[in-house]
């Protein structure tokens, strides 16, 4: 029987797996924060009085498309990557095969990066939608295959 502490171990692969793609993906998430900040300044459009000081006549702004459109992405980044986090550390518990498990956490990782360069940045569908449901699926197997192995 594997244990916790053979699962949460450093040579085990998955885990090894499971804790670089979850940093990616916080990284990342963390990056969208300088996104918007960089594109608040390209298009001088700021949320808060005080940040509108170093610029003549600018007033809070709220509206921005290009902004707005980091900020949704963002947002769709703290829905999505906490989710694939959780779960992806529950399916572990699971000893799942690593070839498997690694290969997930890579696809849902490499699906939230895409996600990100084809909706904030480059925006394109439906590669968007294929990006993003790469994640969502990754999550979802996982999120199953957890409840029927604590089920059963």
């Amino acid at each position: 029987m594997t244990t916790v502490v053979d699962i949460l171990n450093f040579e085990n692969p998955i885990f090894n797996a499971f804790v670089f793609w979850s940093t990616v993906l916080v990284l990342k998430m963390l990056l969208m924060s300088i996104l918007t900040a960089m594109q608040r300044f390209k298009t001088k459009t700021f949320a808060n009085a005080e940040d509108t000081t170093t610029f003549k006549n600018l007033k809070p702004k709220f509206n921005d498309p290009d902004v707005e459109r980091v900020r949704r992405a963002h947002r769709n980044d703290m829905e999505n990557i906490p989710a694939f986090i959780t779960v992806a550390f529950f399916y572990m518990l699971t000893s799942p095969s690593a070839f498997f498990a690694i290969n997930l956490f890579r696809i849902a990782a490499i699906g939230r990066i895409v996600h990100t360069i084809v909706y904030a940045i480059f925006p394109m569908q439906p590669t968007r939608a294929i990006a993003w449901f790469a994640c969502y699926a990754t999550t979802a197997y996982m999120g199953i295959q957890v409840l029927f192995f604590f089920l059963g």
